[in-house]
């Protein structure tokens, strides 16, 4: 699965160059040049959720290093000092001790095994929890990315809107400065461009949050100003709905996740097994005791094997392999379920793609057939022979027609990065 090479829109001349990406003006040294590909590299390098994916895999490397290391045993040294009083012989004095302990487990019961086991399960998880940190920082990224060029487009298509209106107004006061026409047309054409200069302030407004939010998720302070290198464009792909789920069957970090999960119960249950086995050790010993420091006169040495085995605790035993037994189905379940979840997304969000770049087909069309007709009522009310209200109306229409096309395009983006998400694409720097 690839992405093919930017297709070459029908109407590009037409609105990308009246809706420039480049809002923010050329840079400053305040303003920081972005691409989509360096938006997702600053917020992998400075994601605080990456960053804790990472000590969290740390971690669970140090645990199985520490189940490994428990299969030799251990050596422990204990040295004690102080005064002591002699009963039989009526006597006090200083007394220093030396104790060397070896223990070496023989048999657990598959204890060992068991936590060994859990423990690379437990390694496993945090590496695909590893993998999945990743593609979700990636995804809001893009999404952030995107997010700001659709607030950018809204803004530029905005202010064309009430440039086009300020041209129709002064066209409509010089007409009816010559009583060509009435003081309501006038008038409703003063109201049409105050609303539209409202709304150009709200999409000036959410273009800042857009640019705060994308700041945020790349480690940027939020008050920095962006100017972006790329706009939104239409990138066919060869993605079929079989192939994707297939895909994100195999390779999305959550279900392999879940697997490991899995895991980790089924080896607790051999650890809680082990509880109702005999435990075997070999043990040895040396000691040394003396009256001057540091203790070097030779006491005794012991060389053995212990064996301890639970014959009654009340149930505690039972109870723990019960307790194993219901994680494993627990576990179980959630696999399913999760499988369940990663269809489901993977389908909803690759039909949500494909119904977008149908948008992006038809509303191309609508935005050329408005044009046309903006063009036409606005030759007719110059003639006499067209209504304002018709102008209005073109001019409303255009505008959403122009909308709907940046909305088609952004919704194409957005689900395309969600659906490489769902499935469980890697990111470059896995």
């Amino acid at each position: 699965m690839k992405h093919f090479h930017t297709k070459s829109m029908i109407l590009s001349a037409v609105i990308l160059s009246a809706m420039s990406l480049h809002t923010v003006g050329a840079a400053t040294p305040d303003t920081v040049n972005l691409d989509l590909g360096k938006a997702v590299r600053m917020a992998l390098d400075n994601n605080s959720s990456v960053k804790i994916s990472a000590a969290e895999l740390d971690a669970a490397k140090a645990e199985l290093d520490q189940a490994k290391g428990s299969r030799w045993g251990s050596i422990d040294f204990t040295h004690t000092s102080g005064r002591t009083e002699n009963y039989r012989r009526q006597s006090i004095g200083n007394e220093h001790t030396n104790d060397i302990n070896i223990t070496v487990p023989i048999y657990t019961g598959g204890r060992l095994e068991g936590q060994i086991e859990q423990a690379k399960k437990n390694l496993d998880y945090y590496q695909y929890g590893m993998s999945s940190s990743y593609q979700t920082t990636r995804y809001n990224a893009e999404k952030g990315y995107y997010d700001v060029l659709q607030a950018a487009n809204t803004v530029n298509l905005d202010k064309e809107t009430v440039d086009r209106l300020n041209e129709h107004l002064k066209n409509t006061q010089a007409q009816f400065a010559v009583g060509v026409v009435a003081k309501a047309d006038v008038l409703r054409s003063e109201v049409e461009l105050v609303n539209a200069q409202q709304t150009l302030t709200q999409a000036e407004n959410n273009y800042e949050v857009a640019v705060s939010s994308l700041n945020n998720v790349i480690g940027l302070p939020t008050a920095t100003k962006l100017n972006l290198s790329q706009g939104l464009e239409y990138k066919p792909n060869d993605y079929t709905l079989d192939n994707c789920v297939t895909y994100a069957m195999a390779n999305r970090p959550e279900i392999h996740q879940a697997e490991a999960s899995v895991g980790m119960s089924e080896a607790a249950k051999k650890i809680a097994n082990s509880y109702s086995l005999p435990q075997v050790n070999l043990a040895a010993s040396n000691g040394w005791l003396n009256d001057t420091f540091p203790g070097q006169h030779r006491n005794q040495w012991t060389v053995g094997v212990t064996v301890n085995q639970n014959i009654w605790d009340y149930g505690v035993n039972a109870a723990r392999l019960r307790e194993a037994k219901a994680n494993i189905v627990k576990a179980q379940e959630s696999y399913r379920q999760i499988s369940d979840q990663v269809r489901l997304a993977v389908r909803t969000n690759y039909l949500s793609m494909r119904e977008a770049e149908k948008r992006i087909k038809t509303t191309e069309v609508a935005v050329a057939q408005a044009e046309e007709d903006y063009r036409i009522a606005q030759l007719r009310y110059r003639a006499g022979v067209g209504t304002n209200t018709d102008v209005m109306d073109a001019s409303v229409a255009l505008t959403t027609a122009k909308n709907n096309y940046i909305q088609a395009l952004y919704d194409y983006n957005t689900y395309t990065a969600l659906l490489e998400q769902s499935m469980g694409v890697p990111v470059e720097n896995e």
